[in-house]
């Protein structure tokens, strides 16, 4: 398991993530493709001081725009490559501003699937400038195959009809409302977004295949029996780049509710515009057959949209229309709340 925090290191024991960060979001176009920048600032805001960003970028986090030198002069630790793509490559053209931070002073955080290490003009410079290099999408822990064994505790897992559908912003959503409920619950990352979030967890799509349900089942170990652990989905059953990963996490994570979440307006799987979307009823048929392989009392509690696409009256309308049809609670996190989901459990 990968950890963040003040005093446990992140691979090794000198490795610390230091704040604030400075979040590096490059020239991105696309919303979703600064979903480890964005989540930092949403749900750690204290942590982060701005936001660097390159001529032609069309998005933002909503922190300050800084240069590398503001920031260190507002305090900034560490500079975060905020940004993700398909391949999960640091691009060549970022290189010289990843160099320009080594030279302020400041650690590099990574959640691409790109070593930092991997390149030695960033070892060579790092270790000019006493500075940390940090991949976080890179377990340091060794995994055994999965056993299926039932474990005590109760478990929550977010679901998708696709990637990027929200499904780390609900389990984050339900893990807060159920703490301020003054029930023991814990949020489980499983992705390099949600791990700098919590501040540790599982780059379940850097396991080694054949561990990958092992590594699910060490996430959310025994526990009291009233203890909810709530993980972070990955991927989606129907998306056919991600859905081994997906699969290898329902095994493990052994849940006894899931939580389906979809994003309204998309008419094709993230970036495979030749692969439809799954309807909701085919969701949760998929997800319930294969979550029953380790836990055969599994139920779906609730649906989770993302209606951002849409207005304030069409998003009701929508959830209003869906909960009728599949009989669950459907609401929009951000824009309704969470507890009509976690009254459903």
């Amino acid at each position: 398991m990968v950890k963040l925090t003040a005093t446990l290191s992140i691979q090794e024991k000198h490795r610390v993530l230091q704040s604030p960060y400075l979040l590096f979001i490059g020239d991105a176009t696309d919303p979703l493709s600064i979903k480890m920048a964005r989540s930092a600032a949403d749900w750690r805001p204290e942590k982060c001081v701005g936001e660097y960003r390159l001529p032609g970028c069309e998005v933002s986090t909503g922190c300050p725009s800084l240069s590398i030198d503001e920031a260190v002069e507002l305090g900034a630790k560490s500079f975060v490559l905020g940004f993700a793509n398909s391949g999960g490559h640091l691009d060549a053209r970022y290189l010289e501003h990843v160099l320009k931070a080594l030279d302020a002073g400041l650690d590099i955080v990574s959640g691409l699937h790109d070593k930092l290490s991997s390149y030695p003009q960033l070892v060579e410079k790092a270790e000019a400038m006493q500075a940390q290099l940090i991949d976080i999408r890179h377990p340091s822990t060794t995994f055994t195959t999965g056993t299926g064994k039932r474990r005590q505790g109760k478990r929550l897992l977010t679901v998708g009809t696709d990637c990027s559908v929200g499904k780390m912003y609900t389990s984050l959503s339900i893990a807060r409302h159920l703490q301020q409920q003054g029930k023991a619950a814990t949020f489980r990352a499983t992705g390099q977004s949600g791990i700098l979030v919590a501040g540790e967890g599982i780059p379940i799509d850097c396991v080694v295949a054949d561990f990958i349900s092992g590594a699910a089942e060490s996430l959310s170990p025994d526990n009291d029996p009233e203890h909810w652990d709530i993980i972070e989905g990955q991927g989606s059953l129907s998306h056919p780049a991600f859905a081994g990963v997906s699969l290898g996490l329902l095994h493990g994570s052994q849940p006894d509710a899931l939580i389906v979440c979809h994003a309204l307006s998309r008419t094709h799987m993230r970036a495979l515009p030749h692969q439809p979307q799954p309807t909701l009823a085919r969701t949760i048929e998929l997800n319930l057959a294969a979550a029953r392989l380790t836990n055969p009392e599994v139920y779906v509690a609730g649906i989770a949209v993302n209606t951002s696409s849409v207005s304030d009256e069409q998003a009701r309308d929508w959830c209003e229309q869906t909960q009728t049809k599949l009989g669950l609670p459907c609401v929009d996190p951000v824009r309704h709340g969470v507890s009509e989901l976690v009254a459903a459990l």
